[in-house]
């Protein structure tokens, strides 16, 4: 009975690695293949549950686009309006209600990020050199592959990247405060002609711009 229990073990183990390592090669070929990209998303928020309090989610949408090397941009639409542009030297986050820029250099902004998994890197190598990369069981009809940044200087402990094939479909990120962001995407285009207009930024007249 014990050396069944052994092998029923040992085979889910291999179904298990076989259903693992789909993730990492739908990422490999991602980032091989999947050079621009368009989508629609929607992210839920929650904060970490407070003593005697449960946890609150808060759902935002919009559109993302992407380019490598290192440009993208995420056009949050509701419930306020927001921009996250990178054009590959700049990355600006602009707040209409506030009217508000944010600039900071691109190279000191990524690094580590979900975004540099998405767009950044030219190959799996380069992924490496700043995340430990492993498969992730298949769950919700994907294949998961989990990102921990090597540098825990930053405030990222992890991403789960969710593809469906080759196609980018969810992110989860968990920051080190505990706070959970989960991305999903939908309507995706895969290497879409983007103008290049689409990565770049133009403060609005009267706009406050902090440079940082």
């Amino acid at each position: 009975m014990l050396l069944k229990k052994l092998f029923a073990a040992l085979g889910l183990a291999a179904l298990a690695s076989g259903a693992w390592a789909g993730g990492m090669e739908s990422l490999e070929a991602f980032v091989k293949n999947t050079k621009s990209g368009r989508a629609e998303f929607t992210q839920t928020v929650t904060a970490p549950a407070k003593e005697g309090q449960p946890s609150r989610a808060k759902v935002s949408s919009g559109t993302f686009e992407f380019q490598r090397p290192g440009k993208f941009k995420f056009d949050y639409k509701k419930p306020f309006a927001q921009s996250i542009v990178a054009d590959g030297e700049t990355l600006w986050l602009y707040d209409a209600d506030l009217n508000q820029v944010t600039q900071r250099k691109q190279s000191q902004a990524l690094g580590s990020t979900p975004a540099a998994l998405i767009a950044s890197a030219a190959d799996l190598r380069a992924l490496q050199a700043d995340f430990t990369l492993e498969g992730a069981p298949e769950r919700d009809g994907l294949q998961w592959v989990k990102a921990s940044p090597k540098s825990k200087d930053g405030q990222l402990q992890s991403v789960q990247v969710g593809f469906q094939g080759e196609a980018l479909a969810s992110l989860e990120i968990l920051d080190s405060f505990g706070q959970r962001s989960v991305l999903k995407f939908s309507k995706v285009e895969v290497n879409p002609a983007l103008p290049a207009s689409t990565f770049q930024f133009k403060a609005p007249a009267g706009a406050d711009v902090i440079r940082q």
